[in-house]
């Protein structure tokens, strides 16, 4: 019997977090907006206005003023954006219950069979944009194919507010006109390094033995043996677990003394204490982040043989780590703190180990 063909579809809010603040200040409509801090930090998100100058996220936010000398700054505002995203996923789960959020605005949804019945993945995908609209005022655009890799790619590609449809005789060649760049899972440098390769679009990805882009890419290169044929086996997990939790701030005024530092520290964890005091969760292992006033970014890590139980503890490991970069030879812009090896407090650790229509 023949394996069954799924139905994939991967739902992309356009512009979450700047649309929102247009959303609510109507003064904002129109105009190109980040959010994020003007002085210090990064864009976490630009609207469409502000992305024909070039704003993107994750751009300092120096540059993306200097690109677009009209930018407003809006400081983000997580808890409408969470309280967005859960009247969203309702909506999503009125359909399918395989759900997987890939972030507050993203999830792919697996919709072979529904709690809709309806035969049409591509309806499914209008028929909730709609109801997206509907309910928050905010716009999404949907891909819609047999495997996630396709259907991430999809919905990319008619935004805002779109979608298209990649059925499985389509698949292979959809890939093969892309740039490998424009490949989801294929970062800038392994882009670079597979242009230097003479690899620049799918169709030369595709030409590439295994044995050659396992030499190069190393297990990697199974992936994207497989992608560039426009095959991905991964299922759609609902409720995936969390691999960490952390949290980092950009300081209003770089820090050069070590007591500023360790004080820094103290500061950021508490969001990272708080959640798991919330939730239950807890770490074996903390990672301290730091980056410099030239962006440089360093990493301090210890896995401890217990869970991190006590805020004190997770202060008195982070500063320990953090103090490994002194005597300082420059001045710190942003600390993070993280938590990682994740268990749910009270629980034991685990060992280590046919055709349709679209």
């Amino acid at each position: 019997m023949a394996e069954e063909i799924r139905k994939i579809i991967h739902i992309d809010m356009d512009a979450f977090y700047a649309s929102v603040e247009q959303r609510d200040a109507p003064e904002l409509r129109g105009k190109p907006v980040a959010v994020g801090g003007r002085q210090r930090g990064v864009v976490m998100a630009a609207s469409y206005e502000a992305r024909k100058f070039g704003v993107r996220s994750a751009m300092p936010s120096a540059t993306a003023h200097r690109l677009c000398a009209e930018l407003v700054f809006v400081k983000p505002r997580f808890d409408v954006y969470k309280e967005v995203s859960r009247q969203i996923r309702e909506i999503f789960l009125e359909y399918t219950p395989l759900v997987e959020p890939l972030s507050l605005d993203e999830a792919y949804l697996d919709v072979t069979t529904n709690l809709k019945n309806m035969p049409l993945a591509s309806d499914i995908a209008r028929e909730i944009r709609a109801r997206i609209l509907e309910r928050t005022g905010l716009t999404a655009s949907a891909g819609i194919s047999y495997n996630k890799f396709l259907a991430k790619l999809a919905s990319d590609h008619r935004k805002p507010n779109g979608q298209t449809v990649i059925p499985p005789e389509k698949g292979a060649r959809f890939v093969e006109d892309l740039p490998v760049a424009k490949f989801h899972g294929i970062g800038p440098k392994t882009a670079e390094k597979m242009n230097r390769l003479g690899i620049h679009t799918g169709a030369d990805l595709r030409t590439q033995s295994l044995e050659f882009l396992e030499q190069y890419f190393g297990k990697a290169g199974t992936w994207y043996f497989a992608i560039a044929r426009g095959q991905d086996d991964r299922r759609v997990v609902p409720n995936r677990p969390r691999k960490s939790v952390g949290s980092e701030t950009t300081f209003m005024e770089d820090l050069g003394r070590q007591a500023e530092v360790e004080q820094g520290v103290a500061s950021v964890l508490d969001d990272v204490w708080s959640y798991c005091e919330r939730t239950g969760v807890l770490g074996r292992t903390v990672t301290v982040k730091i980056k410099y006033a030239d962006f440089q970014i360093v990493t301090r890590s210890r896995t401890l043989n217990e869970p991190v139980t006590s805020r004190e503890l997770l202060e008195r490991t982070s500063v320990e780590l953090v103090r490994s970069i002194f005597p300082l030879e420059k001045r710190v812009r942003l600390l993070g703190v993280s938590l990682h090896n994740l268990q749910i407090r009270g629980e034991p650790v685990a060992e280590p180990q046919m055709t349709l229509e679209f």
